[in-house]
């Protein structure tokens, strides 16, 4: 989770307040506005108008190229998921007709485990345990959405194809940054062949968040519950095993502040007790996320190469890549 500066004054909150009034909401002043740090450069903004919290989101006033899309999809998901069990953020009302996009949703009550346990998480091992099993209960839940309450997101035909080829090609492409001498992956190609031969022939599709792990994952404060999934912008319509694969991947780097997790076989386990998916070919699906996940890293690295990027970032971010990489072997050699 990175810091972003926040103006909050930079907002206009009579335009805001305008708008609200427009959907029916609890009219007032704004008041007790704050900025939400963490995530990514889009801006939270918490403030409360008749007696109503809400969490704005909104492109930074800066704001990149593809603000306005990325936020108009993170608000069709929360709408798609409001009437759901998934624990997600409760979307109240989103502007996407004009630009800049906007929504508002209701304010999560929990905590993000990457930033250190409360009581009683930090005390109690039986919770910690639990915590890890509720994570993979969550996903499950998303895997049970509809699809269809989605229409147009996402190519979910040829989804299992495209991914090994789409992420060679992106690693060929960071060959075009002066001054990075290519790829020094052990066993890159041997991971890539055994992917291609071991892909499953068909899946259901199904919604998937596209990053799933525990930073990206928000707790109860009283429990093991997950109280919200966070940060949609990867959200599309695949494959929502490779979701599995994502969190089994990131296992052992991400965790590190919650000791006495179940181990990844449990997470499994788990997850299949709850869902209707054949999940014979799991193995595939993290070798697949640690293969994904190590290139996108390697771009980073690559960047740094050329001056892009601070190098003690570059050079940590590589060795992220080569565990990810040594740990798809163990996953190929039957670890799960």
């Amino acid at each position: 989770m990175t810091s972003t500066h926040i103006d909050v004054g930079a907002i206009d909150f009579g335009a805001l307040g305008a708008w609200m009034d427009a959907q029916g909401l609890p009219g007032g002043d704004i008041g007790d506005a704050v900025p939400v740090l963490g995530g990514t450069q889009n801006v939270m903004v918490r403030f409360e108008r008749g007696g109503t919290p809400y969490i704005l989101r909104r492109p930074p006033l800066h704001a990149r190229q593809q603000s306005n899309e990325v936020l108009r999809r993170e608000a069709r998901v929360l709408a798609a998921l409001r009437d759901t069990p998934v624990p997600a953020p409760r979307l109240v009302a989103a502007q996407t007709a004009d630009e800049p996009v906007y929504y508002l949703m209701e304010p999560v009550d929990g905590f993000n485990p990457s930033n250190g346990l409360p009581e009683p998480h930090a005390s109690d091992p039986a919770i910690r345990h639990r915590m890890g099993l509720e994570a993979a209960g969550a996903l499950a839940e998303l895997g049970r959405v509809d699809p269809a309450a989605l229409p147009g997101f996402g190519r979910p035909e040829g989804f299992l194809e495209r991914q090994v080829p789409r992420w060679l090609r992106e690693l060929d492409s960071y060959g075009r940054l002066d001054g990075y001498p290519g790829p020094d992956i052990p066993r890159l190609a041997e991971t890539a062949e055994w992917l291609e031969w071991h892909r499953p022939a068909t899946f259901t599709p199904g919604v998937m968040h596209g990053d799933y792990h525990f930073a990206n994952l928000m707790f109860a404060h009283d429990g093991p519950r997950v109280a919200a999934i966070v940060d949609w912008e990867m959200c599309t319509i695949g494959d929502p095993l490779l979701d599995l694969g994502w969190l089994l991947a990131t296992w052992p780097s991400n965790n590190e502040h919650v000791p006495g997790l179940p181990p990844p076989g449990e997470l499994v386990a788990y997850y299949a007790a709850l869902s209707e998916r054949d999940l014979s070919a799991i193995d595939w699906y993290a070798v697949l996320a640690c293969f994904k996940l190590g290139i996108v890293l390697e771009g980073t690295h690559a960047r740094a190469c050329a001056g892009r990027a601070p190098k003690d970032i570059g050079d940590r971010l590589h060795a992220t890549t080569l565990a990810l990489f040594a740990r798809a072997q163990e996953f190929m050699g039957g670890l799960l």
